[in-house]
């Protein structure tokens, strides 16, 4: 499998003046490839976001920038200047972990304060700085306190304050938010999202949240297998997927499997069991080849009666009605089987349908992606 980013992409990003270069980084453990051939680019002031489930190599890579990690080739640039042959301190990184590593012993003002110490920065300059950096995350009245006196998000808005008081070029974020409740994680995102704004910093930032991803990042990596698997603005990424992998792993889709029959710039045709449907030309498709169908829920529309109206017509009976709080799951079985799954928003009435109805699902061919079947299992999700 290659790297499906797009080069054009990361040079654009080259042109607006890179912060961090990533080329041909790769992590062996033994015979284990852990990570492989990645390369990527950063522009200043972005926030990119490593999204990917565990073991895809996200940490790893992260981890190498950081330099709590050794790579077994490849080159990293922070700003212009090798970061290999530098120590994890001397690469003027900030580093925020999901485990807040405070110290207990210490109030918050004198954690902030420990990355100043060991610069030997100015004890004013210090002072005004913790000062500054404490406002910005809400916690100006907690200067006293002991981290066990804090909840916990407060002890990660220590943790932060911590990481980016000493003004470092890059700051790195290890699944910050994973020990938090959903209610108190959205209001962490807010923060995170305001403080980036307010001091333009440059962010790397890691999850398996796809939420997260979508809400915080100017660009999302999805990885998988150690490598880069698609990068894009979180747009691009959910409507434009690439690859069965990203269209599965951002967000849900269901999946079609048939053989390409016609491809134009837009638009590819394949022919399915269940007859023609045309989506969107994801690239490298040829007439003949093994392909997928993908397509979002929200895409598609229930009737009671066949139109064929629109680009993508199937028949099949609904099974089930799942109530989600802002739209309702209608899952339709096909007719060999398929589960095909829709969502509908709430409306005042339950929308007319029950189970065992028989129903037509609609969609238009810009609302989908025909993408190369890798090999992956063919049944819709």
């Amino acid at each position: 499998m290659l790297n499906r980013y797009d080069p054009a992409q990361n040079e654009r990003t080259r042109l607006r003046g890179a912060a961090l270069e990533i080329v041909g980084l790769t992590k062996r453990y033994g015979s284990v490839t852990a990570v492989e051939r990645v390369d990527l680019s950063v522009a200043q002031g972005e926030f990119v976001t490593f999204l990917g489930p565990s073991g895809s190599g996200k940490t790893t890579t992260l981890m190498m920038v950081a330099g709590l990690q050794q790579p077994t080739s490849g080159q990293m640039f922070l700003n212009g200047t090798p970061l290999e042959p530098l120590p994890a301190h001397k690469r003027n990184i900030g580093v925020v972990f999901q485990q807040y590593a405070l110290f207990p012993h210490m109030t918050v003002a004198q954690n902030v304060r420990f990355p100043l110490e060991m610069r030997r920065v100015p004890k004013h300059e210090a002072d005004r700085r913790i000062d500054e950096v404490l406002r910005l995350v809400d916690l100006a009245t907690h200067h006293r306190r002991l981290p066990t006196q804090l909840s916990g998000g407060q002890q990660q808005r220590v943790a932060l304050a911590r990481a980016v008081v000493f003004e470092p070029s890059l700051l790195l974020m290890d699944e910050p938010l994973g020990a938090l409740d959903r209610k108190l994680r959205e209001q962490m995102q807010t923060e995170i999202a305001r403080l980036h704004k307010e001091l333009d910093m440059t962010v790397l930032y890691v999850t398996h949240d796809q939420s997260e991803a979508l809400t915080l990042s100017h660009r999302i990596a999805v990885f998988n297998h150690g490598r880069i698997e698609q990068i894009g603005t979180p747009a691009e990424l959910y409507e434009r997927p690439k690859t069965r992998f990203v269209a599965s792993f951002l967000g849900d889709s269901c999946f079609l499997p048939g053989r390409v029959t016609r491809v134009s710039c837009e638009v590819a045709e394949i022919e399915t069991a269940y007859g023609l449907l045309r989506g969107r030309n994801s690239g490298a498709l040829d007439p003949g080849a093994a392909a997928l169908l993908a397509v979002r829920p929200e895409r598609i529309t229930l009737s009671r009666h066949a139109s064929g109206k629109a680009d993508n017509n199937l028949a099949g009976t609904l099974q089930q009605i799942v109530y989600l709080g802002q739209s309702r799951k209608l899952v339709v079985r096909l007719g060999d089987g398929t589960v095909v799954s829709a969502l509908a928003p709430i409306t005042e009435g339950e929308g007319g349908f029950d189970p065992g109805d028989c129903v037509e699902l609609a969609w238009s061919s810009r609302g989908c992606n025909v993408l190369t079947n890798d090999g992956e299992a063919n049944d819709a999700e």
